[in-house]
């Protein structure tokens, strides 16, 4: 894996240096393909989840902004590239970027970010954030699949993202607020370094009636449910949990094993679209409302997206009937179906040899729970409900 601490630092000595001269040479090998494929010069990186996925470091000051601060890129003529102003060019040279990278600032009072990345490129070039002059970029598609290096730290980040959840989740008593709760998740998140651009929180009472529960100061009541999707270095692992205190409704499990059925079943899809080779994120849909029908919940499908591939962005791409999306693999892949107050997700690296549920810590109950596919004999553990 990638070491996380900043790259201009030599923390992890041979190893990790090793570790990033890996991950450099699996994005120039696809970066040069690219290149040769699309007949250009240059290709640049601004928005963060995209920066941070070839460089493993950060260009955010602002986190409401789209752009970052900073535009890493690869070109032909000078191969890793990176430019930015003269506030931040020094700390990123020294705290977020290999030292593979070359950094040109430009004064902040004379240049903007589009403008500089302009200027660097000499001939055809393609961005993924607006520049004059520059082909517009889908970044999506080239950060699929993952890579070796990818694959270490999203399963170190999966760990880390279910330990922070269930220690929160496992401390909850029915007094507790939404916001209380909200705030709790994303410190316990913020102590490992990950940032947390999702956190709901439903209370009994709001988990029946929203699927997108943002929280509130209303108390938890008879069950909670707890969503996050978390993102460290670029990748991002979704999950949620879901507690039940005394008093919580009779139909509430039977509801959860229901949505755990449809998730089992998106899995078995995928890993059967991703051998196939020539799956699609629309093949998974109809596997997903399949299986719906199935378990007698019809409708349920339309009520909330049924999450879909996810890496450096919470979903990469959302199943959604006749998507043309490819299904690749190695990826993760983070499916969250919903049953009238129940919720189950968690984030799966899918592989050629199989499904391995990421965000796990092995401390959380959980159910063996079979696929809805036809004549499949697909299992997965899945995360039940914790009482409490």
């Amino acid at each position: 894996m990638i070491d996380e601490t900043p790259p201009g630092e030599a923390a992890n000595g041979e190893a990790g240096s090793s570790r990033t001269q890996q991950h450099l040479e699996h994005r120039r090998e696809r970066l040069s393909a690219f290149l040769d494929s699309e007949g250009l010069d240059a290709v640049w990186f601004g928005r963060p989840n995209s920066f941070a996925w070839l460089t493993t470091g950060s260009n955010v000051v602002d986190r409401s902004a789209d752009v970052g601060v900073a535009a890493a890129g690869y070109t032909r003529e000078d191969g890793f590239v990176a430019v930015t102003n003269n506030i931040e060019a020094e700390r990123l040279a020294a705290e977020e970027l290999p030292d593979a990278f070359d950094v040109t600032a430009a004064p902040w009072y004379e240049s903007s970010l589009a403008s500089a990345v302009g200027d660097a490129t000499a001939g055809a070039g393609a961005a993924d954030f607006d520049v004059p002059g520059l082909d517009a970029l889908d970044a999506s598609r080239l950060r699929r699949p993952l890579s070796p290096t990818d694959v270490e730290r999203y399963r170190e980040l999966g760990r880390d993202v279910a330990g922070a959840l269930e220690r929160v989740a496992g401390e909850l008593q029915p007094g507790d607020t939404e916001h209380e709760v909200a705030s709790g998740l994303r410190i316990s998140l913020a102590t490992l370094g990950i940032e947390a651009p999702v956190a709901l929180v439903a209370g009994s009472e709001r988990a029946q009636t929203y699927r997108h529960y943002t929280p509130t100061g209303a108390q938890l009541g008879e069950y909670a449910l707890l969503s996050v999707s978390a993102e460290r270095g670029g990748l991002c692992a979704s999950a949620t949990r879901t507690v039940a205190f005394d008093g919580a409704p009779a139909w509430l499990r039977e509801r959860h094993e229901a949505a755990m059925r449809v998730e089992a079943t998106a899995l078995d899809a995928t890993r059967r679209a991703a051998r196939a080779g020539d799956g699609t994120a629309g093949d998974v849909f109809d596997a997903i409302r399949d299986a719906y029908d199935a378990l007698g919940e019809p409708t349920e499908w339309q009520q909330h997206h049924q999450g879909g591939a996810a890496g450096y962005d919470t979903r990469e791409w959302v199943a959604e009937p006749g998507s043309d999306e490819p299904v690749e693999a190695p990826l993760g892949y983070a499916y969250n179906p919903t049953v009238r107050g129940a919720k189950s997700e968690d984030t799966a690296l899918v592989t050629e040899d199989g499904v391995d549920v990421l965000t796990s810590t092995g401390e959380w109950p959980t159910r063996t729970v079979t696929s809805r596919v036809e004549g499949s004999s697909f299992a997965i553990e899945r995360h039940g409900v914790r009482t409490i």
